[in-house]
């Protein structure tokens, strides 16, 4: 038994034995109205605590069976662009309000991070920051220009820096062609501009033929409060880049790193050539959508670009396959991650499932080109998936070859499997009968002389199932991995990751 951190004994979630299916059984068909008028009770008991506004939300807004989803707008996108050492990290730096886009007196430095959360009079956005390439002097204009081209289809108002105090370049000059054929909204602004008496260093920006330049100063601020007011007047209250669809076929992301066979996988659930293949990694770059017809039914099958391992070696658009990827996952429902099973399990294969589970979606595992495996791999592979996706054992599995449409038809089975449970409701009072008697045959330890209890669940949200435990104390990171795996073993969520959390209340004072 391990320690916890007070030096008291922790709970080991590991060492308790998983649950006997005929005790799962009867948890799962407990009657409801004995269920529920226990659960009644257990609420009627919070009046004792301090609750607020949101507590009374969730309690006042549990879900009906049966709920339409609704998904939060996407917020608008605001991309930054321009040559390097033009001083775009620091103007993120300044819209942001905190210090976090990488800035050096070095031509780019900008690395892995790219996109930030910004709030301007009330109004919420994402601010992307362009870099990541290795500039170098035969290529700087392409790579400037490729991540320039990929900006304008994945943001909603662009902001082009210059160096007023350098004036426009020839890569300038390369970039803002291709700012002119855009439809987007775009902003001129001519940084470094640090006092009234260098503003006259702005006018010959003109030339560009973007309009009317913004001096600023990123360092110091100075105009930035302005150009911001500018942006939001023409900034949608909803991005156009990644609205995601309510409405039609279950859409589904399919990623993995570059060369794992996505692109030979849409192709063969289409029945024809649709995207390109080639056996040169990243070959793809935006994301492609399809209408599919599989095991009778329609699909929306997104494509997306391969995810390098190491961002800041991208060149130009591989830069942005990240993001990319990103965005599909915000319009997808169920992603299919896409493992080359003749290559050992990587970090960057792990890095993408972590990617699909940080955002909520359904989540179905395709051992690709299975057809390639021999026995000696075979061994090593399942060493590889105990010891490497171990967290992901609920994902469905399906051993696939794209190339050949070995076994294609089992992701029918499976991607129904994960979607089903993504959108599963636990009625209330099951869920508490459930608390009920995990807490009581396994109770959590004991902190500095107090038990933190579980004084009501509910679930607070499905597309992920979400769930909310009142407690009156911690609940350690073991204990409610606990629960969750016990929720797992009672009520399924094959596919579908599953949140639990808590919001700790004290009793009223009298």
């Amino acid at each position: 038994m391990t320690e916890h951190a007070t030096g008291e004994p922790e709970f080991d979630d590991a060492a308790v034995p998983a649950l006997d299916e005929t005790e799962a059984e009867r948890l799962r068909s407990l009657d409801d109205e004995i269920a529920t008028a226990r659960a009644e009770s257990l609420r009627a008991g919070l009046q004792d605590y301090e609750l607020d506004e949101d507590d009374i939300e969730i309690l006042q807004g549990e879900l009906g069976d049966g709920e339409e989803f609704v998904a939060t707008p996407a917020l608008p996108v605001v991309a930054i662009v321009g040559r390097p050492n033009v001083g775009k990290s620091a103007l993120v730096n300044r819209i942001i309000g905190r210090r976090e886009a990488v800035v050096e007196d070095t031509p780019g430095v900008t690395r892995d991070r790219v996109s930030y959360k910004a709030e301007w009079n009330d109004r919420r956005f994402t601010v992307v920051d362009t870099g990541g390439w290795e500039p170098d002097a035969r290529g700087i204009d392409a790579a400037v220009a490729a991540q320039s081209e990929v900006a304008i289809d994945l943001s909603d108002v662009i902001l082009f820096v210059v160096d007023a105090m350098v004036g426009a370049t020839a890569t300038d000059e390369h970039v803002v062609r291709l700012l002119r054929q855009s439809r987007k909204p775009v902003f001129l602004v001519a940084n470094k501009i640090d006092d009234v008496v260098q503003e006259p260093e702005a006018a010959p920006l003109w030339n560009l033929g973007l309009g009317e330049p913004h001096p600023v100063s990123a360092i110091h601020g100075r105009g930035v409060a302005d150009l911001l007011d500018k942006v939001l007047d023409v900034l949608p209250q909803e991005s156009a880049v990644a609205r995601p669809e309510l409405v039609g076929p279950r859409r589904v992301a399919i990623i993995g790193r570059p060369n794992v066979g996505k692109s030979s996988l849409l192709n063969k659930t289409a029945g024809e050539e649709r995207v390109v293949v080639n056996e040169l990694a990243g070959t793809t770059r935006d994301p492609v959508d399809e209408l599919v017809e599989l095991g009778g039914r329609p699909w929306r099958f997104i494509d997306t670009a391969g995810i390098r391992r190491r961002v800041h070696l991208q060149q130009g658009a591989d830069f942005y396959a990240t993001l990319r990827t990103s965005a599909a996952l915000e319009r997808a429902e169920v992603a299919v991650v896409v493992l080359d099973v003749t290559e050992p399990i990587s970090v960057q294969d792990l890095k993408i499932v972590d990617l699909v589970l940080e955002s909520g979606r359904a989540l179905v595992l395709a051992y690709n080109k299975w057809d390639l495996l021999d026995d000696d791999r075979r061994y090593y592979l399942e060493r590889e998936i105990e010891q490497e996706l171990g967290h992901v054992t609920w994902a469905p599995r399906v051993n696939i070859s794209a190339k050949t449409g070995w076994h294609i038809g089992k992701l029918v089975p499976a991607l129904e499997t994960a979607l089903e449970s993504w959108d599963t409701r636990i009625p209330t009072g099951k869920f508490n009968a459930f608390l009920a008697e995990l807490t009581q045959q396994h109770p959590h330890p004991v902190r500095s002389g107090k038990q933190p209890r579980v004084l009501f669940g509910t679930q607070a949200g499905t597309r992920p199932p979400t769930f909310v435990l009142f407690t009156t104390g911690f609940l350690d990171p073991q204990y409610r991995r606990f629960i969750q795996r016990r929720l797992r073993e009672v009520f399924g969520f094959e596919g579908s990751p599953v949140v639990v959390n808590m919001r700790v209340r004290e009793r009223r004072t009298r």
